[in-house]
């Protein structure tokens, strides 16, 4: 094969990855957005509609207990997705190969669901799925600065452009109603925002600390040896802890979930997030953690679609000039030249080892 023919195939190539990787993070955004409706429908169904709420400890007891439903109910569905692409070997050993691959996503998960996901049912809970959904908006530049500072991923001008771009999109989408909804909180409001500051950095980080991990393992594998792990840190050692520490009915509210309507909340929940980090997962090695994470931050506009057609309420004005923003937020990054994308990470030395020693376990 001539030297143009091999430059014209690797330029193809080139071509099809990075589009993949935009489409990924695209329908990443799609699912996301869709996972606001569950997330929040299911504080309005038995038993969580019936508390009292009196005091912090029950409301965080609450969030923790939804937080290890939709664990669990993401795992499920991703050991069924892996079944069906017959990955159930490669999942096996790579949770085995803890000193090179597993540990990653193992560190990932403790920000991803006990930092994130619990931050964000804190939020949508205690102050709405609008600031939920905006309070999480940050993200992308905290794994972005994250990425660049560990291993030296690259950040244009014309990407971070596109971020700062998107990321005001999402303010002009909720930014009127978030001010609504802040100004009824009542005293104790430090929780929702609380949540949502954890929502922000604990997906931040845990994409940085992904896109490390992917170096050396398959997406689909790796994102189910993640939830495998948040899975265990919420049934063997969280909620045993809250049950053995505190006197909070946490028995009493696991089985009172267990009703069809809180059970089918939470298993909606649980196939649209499973599929949403899925295609996170698998952006992230195509474009980088900071394209793929600002990509993935179209969910606000999503979100406003889902939830307006859930509950009928039209979007205003502020939704169309949000809509701009994220489409050339959007346009901004994916027209950037392939020469640039095609290499999104300086790899250091140490990097190579690592994968080196792992090919070899």
């Amino acid at each position: 094969m001539s030297q143009a023919s091999l430059s014209q195939a690797r330029s193809r190539f080139t071509s099809s990855s990075i589009r993949w990787g935009f489409m990924w993070a695209l329908w990443c955004a799609v699912l996301w957005g869709a996972w606001y409706v569950p997330g929040s429908a299911v504080w309005f169904e038995a038993p969580y509609i019936d508390l009292s709420y009196d005091t912090n400890a029950e409301f965080l007891l609450a969030a923790a207990v939804l937080t290890t439903f939709n664990a669990i109910a993401v795992l499920f569905f991703l050991f069924v997705w892996n079944g069906v692409l017959g990955k159930w070997g490669e999942y096996l050993r790579t949770i085995r190969q803890m000193r090179y691959i597993s540990k990653w996503f193992f560190i990932g998960a403790i920000f991803g669901g006990p930092m994130a996901i619990f931050g964000s049912y804190l939020a949508m809970g205690y102050i709405g799925g609008a600031f939920a959904a905006i309070s999480a908006l940050m993200y992308p530049i905290i794994g972005a600065t994250l990425a660049r500072l560990w291993y030296q991923e690259k950040i244009t001008r014309r990407a971070a452009l596109g971020i700062f771009i998107i990321l005001a999109g999402g303010v002009t989408v909720y930014a009127p109603g978030i001010i609504g909804e802040l100004t009824g909180t009542g005293d104790a409001g430090w929780l929702g925002y609380l949540g949502g500051a954890m929502a922000a950095l604990g997906w931040g980080i845990e994409g940085a600390i992904a896109g490390r991990g992917l170096d050396v393992a398959d997406p689909d594998v790796g994102i189910t040896v993640r939830f495998t792990a948040e899975v265990l840190y919420w049934v063997v050692l969280i909620l045993p802890a809250i049950y053995l520490f505190t006197d909070q009915p946490v028995v009493d509210l696991v089985i009172a979930t267990f009703n069809w309507a809180a059970i089918g909340w939470l298993t909606l929940a649980g196939v649209t997030f499973a599929f949403c980090y899925v295609s996170w997962y698998k952006s992230f090695p195509l474009i980088g953690v900071g394209r793929g994470q600002a990509i993935a931050a179209l969910y606000g506009l999503f979100a406003v679609i889902f939830l307006a057609a859930f509950t009928l309420d039209l979007p205003e004005w502020n939704f169309l000039a949000g809509l701009v923003l994220f489409v050339t937020g959007g346009f901004v990054m994916y027209t950037e030249n392939d020469e640039v994308l095609e290499v999104v990470r300086a790899v250091s030395t140490d990097s190579k080892t690592t994968t080196a020693h792992a090919a070899n376990s």
